[in-house]
């Protein structure tokens, strides 16, 4: 019997060379499930993710999150001592994950074909805009062209305005997951099945394109191009966000047939609920502009929470838009524990979001937050051979 304590992911060594999103959401995933992470950064600066969006005393309170449970590392990638250590890392890891642009690990001689060389059990993610290969794969990439490329931005947004971004770096996030379920394939290939290492390639505008549903193909038979359709859901009726009294929104998904017919009639509107024409969503589709002009009537009529009650006695799948402070607050939310209480170095309670996804055995958790910059120097290092006198000079000369 094993431990079904320890964390999934226990023994399970990743060596971390991406920045940012793509790459370091990537680790993060995997660090937080139990595998010793150690994330290379530039000796000058780090991360640049350490200096965005919002801070706190100096340090994005992003960093916290996204590099929790990893350990820092300063290393020069473009001196041959720093990539000697990088080597010496790679011998010993399981996987490696890297976001730069093709080919530019390979000019310091840390690419796939270097790295299994010195370790053939090695598994690399390799995150990157366009892939390994193909005609656009030495362009720059980011999410936010990826999610062009990949036909997400196209649907996004109003008909009658320009395509939107969502919130979030989506696109990232989105090839971060791919690169995750690729390690844990080639790493289940590598120890089940007796495969070797192999690399993984996830280009970010294809793990976009692969979350667009029926694009292709409605394309392909009937000509058909999805367009932007603003907050409903085309061709699935009623599905849409409606305004409140009290000037708030409730997303209303009432499509199911038997669903339909509870929610005309929560609203009062048996002739809708009753009309035979209506009765299956084949029949609602043309009629989409009535039956939203009626449930928003009824809804403007009433505060947010009078709605969120009434629909939900008639079991009509809604809920309001949460911003961060109704997630915070929220009782399901913490009864799960997906708010989770720590401190900053200084002390400072800050909360962080929990953990998906939810293991019953093995769940993983938050052991430490984002480090400061080469943090772990010492042990890891250490660990290598590396003396404190080689670690003085290296740090002199720029190294570490």
């Amino acid at each position: 019997m094993g431990d079904t304590q320890s964390p999934p992911l226990k023994g399970i060594k990743v060596i971390e060379l991406g920045t940012l999103i793509a790459g370091p959401f990537c680790s993060r995933i995997l660090a937080e499930f139990g595998a010793e992470v150690i994330k290379i950064e530039a000796p000058d600066g780090g991360d640049q993710l350490r200096q965005w969006r919002k801070m706190y005393e100096g340090t994005s309170l992003w960093w916290y999150v996204q590099a929790r449970n990893k350990k820092s590392v300063t290393v020069n990638l473009r001196v041959p001592d720093g990539q000697e250590i990088v080597r010496k890392l790679a011998a010993e890891a399981d996987i490696v994950i890297e976001n730069f642009r093709p080919g530019a690990l390979e000019k310091w001689n840390l690419g796939w074909e270097q790295l299994s060389q010195i370790n053939p059990r090695l598994i690399m993610v390799r995150l990157s805009g366009y892939g390994q290969t193909g005609p656009y794969r030495d362009r720059p990439g980011f999410g936010v062209v990826a999610e062009a490329m990949g036909g997400m931005r196209y649907v996004t947004g109003y008909p009658d305005r320009p395509p939107v971004r969502l919130g979030i770096s989506i696109g990232d996030s989105i090839a971060a997951l791919y690169g995750v379920i690729g390690a844990m394939m080639a790493l289940h290939h590598r120890n089940v099945n007796g495969g070797r290492g192999q690399f993984v390639d996830v280009a970010l505008y294809e793990a976009v394109f692969s979350m667009m549903e029926s694009l292709v193909p409605e394309f392909d038979v009937l000509g058909f191009i999805r367009e932007r359709a603003g907050n409903a859901l085309p061709g699935i009726v009623p599905s849409n966000t409606y305004p409140t009294r009290d000037g708030k929104f409730v997303i209303i998904g009432a499509n199911n047939d038997s669903i339909f017919k509870r929610m005309m009639t929560a609203i009062g509107r048996a002739d809708l609920a009753n009309d035979p024409q209506l009765a299956t969503n084949a029949g609602r589709v043309p009629r989409t502009g009535e039956l939203d002009h009626a449930i928003a009537e009824w809804t403007q009529q009433h505060d947010l929470e009078h709605v969120l009650a009434v629909l939900e006695k008639w079991e009509v799948p809604s809920g309001k838009v949460y911003d961060a402070a109704d997630i915070v607050k929220d009782a399901h939310y913490l009864a799960r524990g997906m708010i989770e209480q720590h401190q900053l170095p200084d002390g400072k309670a800050i909360k962080l979001p929990g953990i998906v996804p939810r293991l019953s055995d093995t769940p993983g958790s938050t052991e430490w937050v984002g480090p400061a910059l080469g943090a772990h120097n010492a042990e890891v290092l250490g660990a290598l051979g590396y003396s404190e006198m080689q670690q003085r000079e290296l740090k002199q000369r720029g190294v570490i």
